[in-house]
């Protein structure tokens, strides 16, 4: 040591530097309480950012650990279970007896009834949590370490953050290089306040280092030296002080600290590597302590280290001192053990060889597995490691079952996938976990492909008995359709149905799946075939408890295929949900879905209503989205536009449900073309019609096809849509189903006139006619039977049959498309001089109807016609507008609550208007419509295809 030199003081802990604007934006983030993120690489500083924040009561610190195996909410079950003992004194309400699965230990109240519906139980579930997070009076939730966190702790941190009062607040730290593209973390991101932590400058480093060294002077070269070796990253900066300290090279002269020498100082060029050289450094047991944490991953007892590392007891206490003071290790709140820093602990991890590896992951295993209760995830990542397979299948399996119970089912399936690729697992075993498999885990088709084919793999490789490789070729049929591969899957299904004999139930449910008509292979009757074997065996086999699903499957397959005995199957469906509300719940959506396709538009809404209702009473979350979307369908033909748009962009971030998102795109793409038109339309519809080819669903194209369809005969591009309903229209020829094309068949017999195939057109409307499917394939009929005759030539009576259309859908009601029919109709007496006058009339009619439905694009046309003819076109320019015969808007606002029973008093209320003004406008529309009571009015709007306002509007 040169003369001068003094010897060195311990190094400590470094004060927190260059971070006060950060620090003060955290604290100020909070105070609402909000939410905020803390971003940065690693080692930047953002777990030293978080512990600065002013103390208070109410702060809960939950860490993600860095391991595959994700246990559903473990991160927060962890804090919480460290934070409190039990939860006997919290008053919690019978919801968090959901929360049993996860906290066996407390004394919760009992556990509600399974949801089958996954994201209604995962949103159960969060619910549960929540209420446990208000009644300790959590006001701040840390969450470190956030992209290693599993999909459902990062569904109830999003939960957390939409909450009206939002309490508690939550700060989440994250690295952004580790956020997957489609990690749920990019929507709190994008929303929430973020604070990016960036390197020190070279001045901080000084100030860091000062910090470190007893606050004395460090020299500007020293600061430069260091600076430009680790970047200004603030923990490199500890290693490097640490390992120069225990290196010797620094001293103290001339009142500052300086480096030994620029040439014969060798700073290592990774932390692991300064992380390496400083282990190396310390006695082997305080090495064997490290390695311990290391493997454990996770915080640990002094008993749990004493048993991982294999040292005696009273050396192990010798050694952890010594490793803490090294000032890798450091002691939490609670007493346990782990790394100050992940990025050492990974240091240390990369240098234990791999045999030394896989015992210290094998005592950790034993150590961990006397735990009450027992952390399963972790044991089934420990034996996995440490290669001992039977136990890491029978931890897996049990962190499945835990994800399960939980309602968890992208946790279950990423353990159930793992347990399927293991080729020594028994045949036994892997019938057991594809029975489990949940088939709704995923709603896109995409996020199954991996699990199809591990599950097709083990089918190939397994020695199975016959029952065993049944059930297995089963659940991979119904993967295979559930994934869009409709032709696959079913084929699956009947090979695996004649060795379910002694299985009546499942050998039912195979039969079931393959009468509905959802593939592309099999014709309507075929499909018919499959639901008859399914009725003989549930009538012979099944117990009359089991039933219902069977009966609510057939009635729905049997409208599907447009069947009219269906809705006498469906009539024995119970309206009550005491029994089986899942069922009662899922019959009411499909019965509802039907009624909209068959254009039964009453029954639709009141058993759609209905289902809505019993799915929010019930947690059938995702039941009731589905609903929701049919009702939007519902609302969109039967132009009940109000807010409708707002109502479609509110299924927008629906990711997980794209069979949601893409009914209503669509329904969003029809209303901007009927009421502004804009380019973007005709995009929109062709990204839901390529997307609903992909999904392999036969009649899901059907629609968008018809949409796109008349866009482009609009558009003057008859080949383009010829070509657009060719694949469809060939399904529906196939299947025979005709239900199905009552939205592509007037299309497609217009495209085919437009082309001169005449004859073509005539085949396929005479066919469509014939099928007599309900009233909305009745309605469409009528359109197809006047295009024809418009294309004949015969004018006079294809504007009375374009008359008979327009009649049709008011009945329904449909006016959007009584409008459009009355506008040809319009068009045809405009042909002849002798009805010239009439189809003006007509015209001015048409106009007012769309401007009161709000279809300004064929407001607009209706205009340029009336110009072309040379008749004044009235342009409303704002006040009072004259509506002759006609209801105003206001007026049939009244007239539809007085439809649903409601008193004048009570629409006065719903309106927000003086019972006077009600009862005024009620006289005018009785004048209007030639009536003198309200009785008489009731029944004269129901003949006019007025329909009651929705339960929602009547109640608002």
């Amino acid at each position: 040591m040169t003369a001068g030199a003094r010897a060195l003081p311990d190094v400590g802990t470094p004060r927190l530097i260059g971070r006060d604007h950060e620090l003060a934006r955290l604290t100020a983030a909070l105070t609402d309480p909000g939410v905020v993120l803390v971003s940065g690489e690693a080692g930047i500083g953002k777990s030293r950012l978080v512990r600065e924040l002013p103390p208070g009561p109410g702060v809960l610190v939950a860490r993600c650990p860095p391991l595959r195996e994700a246990l559903t909410l473990g991160p927060v079950v962890d804090a919480l279970r460290q934070a409190r003992p039990g939860v006997a004194d919290l008053a919690l309400s019978p919801l968090a007896g959901t929360l049993r699965p996860l906290f066996p230990e407390w004394d919760l109240p009992p556990a509600p009834d399974a949801l089958s519906d996954a994201r209604a139980a995962r949103h159960r579930l969060l619910r549960a949590l929540a209420e446990v997070l208000d009644r300790l009076d959590v006001g701040v939730l840390v969450v470190e370490d956030v992209h290693w966190a599993d999909e459902t702790t990062l569904e109830f941190l999003l939960f957390l953050a939409a909450r009206q009062q939002r309490r508690p607040g939550l700060v989440l730290t994250y690295r952004p290089d580790e956020v997957g593209d489609d990690s749920l973390l990019l929507r709190l991101s994008s929303r929430y306040p973020r604070i990016t932590l960036g390197a020190l400058d070279v001045d901080q480093t000084a100030e860091l280092v000062s910090s470190m060294l007893g606050d004395e002077r460090v020299s500007e070269p020293f600061a430069r030296f260091l600076h430009r070796h680790t970047d200004g990253i603030p923990f490199a900066l500890e290693e490097s002080v640490r390992l120069l300290r225990d290196r010797a090279d620094l001293i103290r002269q001339g009142g500052e600290w300086i480096r030994r020498s620029l040439d014969e100082i060798a700073v290592p060029p990774t932390i692991r590597d300064a992380v390496a050289e400083r282990l190396v450094r310390l006695a082997p047991d305080a090495q064997a302590v490290l390695k311990a944490c290391a493997v454990l991953s996770t915080a640990a007892t002094d008993n749990d280290v004493t048993s991982v590392s294999g040292l005696p007891a009273d050396r192990a206490g010798r050694a952890i001192d010594e490793a803490a003071r090294s000032g890798l290790l450091v002691e939490d709140d609670r007493g346990r053990l782990g790394f100050r820093h992940l990025l050492a602990a990974k240091a240390v991890y990369d240098g234990i060889g791999g045999r030394e590896r896989r015992e210290l992951h094998r005592r950790s295993g034993r150590a961990l597995a006397e735990r009450d209760p027992a952390p399963v995830a972790v044991l089934a990542h420990h034996f996995r490691e440490a290669g001992e397979t039977a136990k890491w299948c029978e931890y897996a399996e049990r962190a499945a079952d835990l994800a399960l119970a939980s309602g968890d089912h992208h946790t279950a399936v990423s353990f159930l996938h793992g347990l399927l690729a293991e080729p020594e697992l028994p045949p036994t075993a892997v019938a057991r976990l594809a029975r489990k498999t949940p088939l709704f885990a995923f709603t896109g088709y995409l996020g199954r492909v991996d699990l199809v084919r591990t599950v097709r793999g083990v089918l190939d490789s397994a020695v199975l008995d016959r029952r065993e490789r049944a059930e297995v070729r089963s659940q991979l049929g119904r993967l295979l359709m559930h994934a869009g591969d409709y032709t696959t899957g079913a084929a699956e299904l009947a090979r695996a149905i004649p060795d379910l004999a002694d299985n009546p139930v499942a050998a039912a449910q195979a039969m079931s799946v393959l009468g509905r008509p959802a593939g592309t292979a099999w014709s309507a009757q075929e499909h018919r075939e499959w639901l008859d074997r399914a009725e003989t065996v549930i009538t012979s086999a099944v117990p009359a408890a089991e039933r219902l699903s069977f009966v609510v499957d057939r009635a729905t397959a049997l409208l599907e295929m447009g069947d009219e005995a269906g809705w006498a199957v469906a009539a024995t469906v119970p309206d009550d949900d005491s029994a089986d509300p899942l069922q009662i719940a899922r019959g009411l959506l499909n019965f509802g879905d039907a009624a909209v396709h068959w254009g039964r538009y009453g029954e639709a809404r009141a058993k759609l209503t209905r289902g809505v209702e019993l799915a929010e009473r019930h947690g059938l979350e995702r039941l009731r989205d589905m609903i929701l979307a049919t009702l939007i369908h519902l609302d969109w033909l039967t132009g009940d536009w109000a807010g409708l748009a707002d109502r479609v962009a509110g299924f927008a971030d629906l990711a997980e449900e794209p069979l949601i998102q893409l009914d209503t795109t669509m329904v969003g793409a029809l209303l901007q073309a009927a009421t502004a038109p804009d380019p973007d339309v005709e995009r929109k519809l062709t990204l839901v019609l390529d997307d609903a080819r992909a999904r392999g669903i036969a009649d899901m194209p059907l629609e968008p096809a018809a949409a796109l369809a008349r866009a482009h005969l609009a558009a003057g591009r008859v080949a383009e849509a010829l070509e657009v309903t060719d694949e469809p229209m060939a399904v529906v020829a196939h299947k025979q189903i005709w239900l199905w094309a009552r939205e592509l068949a007037p299309v497609r017999v217009e495209a085919l006139l437009a082309a001169g195939r005449d004859a073509e057109a005539r085949r396929l409307a005479e066919e469509f006619a014939a099928s007599r499917s309900g009233a909305t394939v009745a309605a469409a009929a009528l359109v197809c039977r006047a295009l024809l005759t418009r294309a004949s030539g015969d004018h006079a009576r294809a504007a009375r049959e374009w008359a008979d259309a327009a009649a049709a859908w008011e009945a329904l009601p449909r006016p959007y498309d009584a409008l459009l029919a009355r506008e040809r109709e319009a068009a045809c007496l405009l042909e002849s001089d002798d009805t010239r006058e009439a189809g003006l009339a007509r015209l001015d009619e048409v106009l007012l109807g769309f401007e009161a439905l709000g279809a300004g694009a064929g407001a607009e046309r209706v205009r340029a016609t009336q110009r072309e003819h040379g008749a004044a076109t009235a342009v409303w320019r704002g006040g009072r507008r004259g509506y002759g015969d006609q209801l105003s808007p206001r007026e049939l606002e009244v007239v539809r609550l007085l439809l649903t029973g409601l008193t004048n008093p009570e629409i006065a209320r719903v309106l927000s208007r003086s019972p006077k003004t009600v009862a005024a406008q009620l006289n005018s529309a009785m004048r209007k419509h030639r009536v003198t009571s309200r009785t008489a009015l009731a029944v004269s709007a129901t003949q006019a295809g007025i329909k009651p306002a929705t339960p929602r509007a009547a109640a608002d």
